[in-house]
């Protein structure tokens, strides 16, 4: 996809909070990134966005402790909504305390839950280990919240294609029957792969 025809191009950073009270107004557009430390997320947003200085990426799995807002270009439109890529903490083995820990669960509970502006939730797993229990608890909120879903398969250059396309298709097999609404797709940061699809997925839920 050419440059000028990416509606994220120009993303910029909104606000940080680690408070539920300190959301932005509940009347806006948001599509939340999860996914498990170091699967990928911070550089799948910036692939995105055409920005790889927008996301801080760390080498240490965890860093992301606050739920980030970041705003599209342009967004704000006939309709007076603004729209809002949301980066979440990432979950897993974050060496923190464990009172952040669940400080960060009830946040994230309560913001998934609650928050009438999330039409979406793209979920991001590593394609050499997918389908974690973590990602498995997200998956199983967003199907009982009724939240659309959409899996990124990362980091698929660290595959051979014929791999990474024989791991997409047993992902999505065991998906199937229990996630029947979930779509799901190859990605690349680093090859730039899937960007497209990505980018289609998410103006269903923007526009």
């Amino acid at each position: 996809m050419e440059q000028n025809n990416n509606p994220f191009r120009g993303s910029s950073y909104f606000i940080s909070v680690n408070q539920y009270e300190q959301l932005p107004d509940d009347e806006q557009i948001e599509v939340a990134f999860a996914g498990r430390s170091n699967a990928g997320k911070s550089s799948a947003i910036n692939t995105l966005v055409d920005n790889q200085n927008l996301c801080r990426i760390s080498k240490t799995p965890g860093r992301t402790q606050m739920i980030n807002y970041f705003q599209l270009p342009n967004s704000k439109t006939i309709d007076n909504s603004q729209r809002f890529i949301v980066d979440l903490p990432g979950y897993g083995y974050a060496k923190v305390p464990l009172e952040t820990k669940h400080h960060w669960q009830d946040l994230l509970g309560k913001y998934l839950a609650e928050r009438d502006s999330l039409k979406g939730v793209v979920m991001i797993m590593d394609i050499r280990h997918p389908m974690t229990e973590y990602d498995e608890v997200m998956m199983k909120w967003c199907l009982d919240a009724q939240m659309p879903s959409h899996i990124l398969l990362t980091k698929a250059d660290k595959l051979k294609p014929g791999a990474s396309k024989k791991t997409l298709q047993q992902v999505k097999q065991n998906i199937r029957q229990t996630y029947p609404d979930t779509s799901i797709q190859l990605f690349s940061s680093l090859k730039k792969t899937g960007v497209e699809n990505l980018i289609n997925q998410l103006n269903d839920w923007y526009y």
